[in-house]
């Protein structure tokens, strides 16, 4: 084991940028859930548990058209969760080491959180597969793709956490008025506005 970790410190003091790769498993140790299994899900979330709502079923444009103040008591309540949350000093290492870097670092991540953002990483070194929960988009796509997808600077969700619901304002689109979304690639989503996404993508493959 020690002999592979030295053989990672050379690569990586030989190497003149660091791409890191990250799913849910690193924010865990910031105190963020990761979902493992259905009864991880429920114990995260009881009161889903409770009606047997299962995280394909939440996570699911579906959910925002026929439940909306249940699907945002889910998704505003991890809103809450991720904005008041602080990275673990394991973001501050890789940021440190891509920075002695002549390239620097870049991110790719399956995480909707943003929590690289907030550990100091820059947002344009970063690649979030499947976007990101502090962006929302409306459930009709009824904008043109410049106004498509907007912050969610301005939503402070109201949620009674017992029951998983939304209490307060549902986000609503400024050009419609109907129900805003994350902007997150969900179970069975065609509705999914993908370019900010793919911005970041092409961004990476330069």
């Amino acid at each position: 084991m020690a002999n592979d970790y030295r053989r990672c410190a050379e690569l990586i003091a030989a190497a003149d940028g660091l791409l890191i790769t990250a799913g849910a498993g690193i924010g865990v140790d910031s105190g963020l859930p990761d979902f493992r299994g259905t009864q991880g899900f429920w114990g995260a979330y009881p009161a889903l548990g409770r009606a047997r709502i299962a995280f394909e079923q939440i996570a699911n444009p579906a959910a925002f058209e026929c439940r909306p103040r249940l699907a945002w008591g889910f998704y505003g309540h991890r809103l809450q969760l991720y904005r008041r949350t602080i990275p673990h000093q394991g973001f501050a290492i890789l940021r440190q080491i891509g920075d002695r870097l002549a390239q620097g670092s870049f991110v790719f991540t399956s995480n909707v959180d943003g929590q690289f953002q907030k550990a100091g990483f820059a947002d344009d070194r970063i690649s979030e597969c499947h976007g990101s929960i502090h962006h929302l988009q409306c459930i009709a796509d009824c904008a043109p793709s410049a106004q498509a997808i907007w912050p969610a600077d301005d939503f402070a969700p109201e949620i009674d956490e017992e029951q998983c619901l939304l209490t307060g304002e549902l986000p609503l689109c400024p050009r419609c008025r109907k129900i805003a979304r994350p902007n997150i690639l969900m179970f069975g989503d065609w509705g999914w506005l993908g370019q900010r996404s793919q911005a970041q993508d092409s961004r990476l493959q330069t």
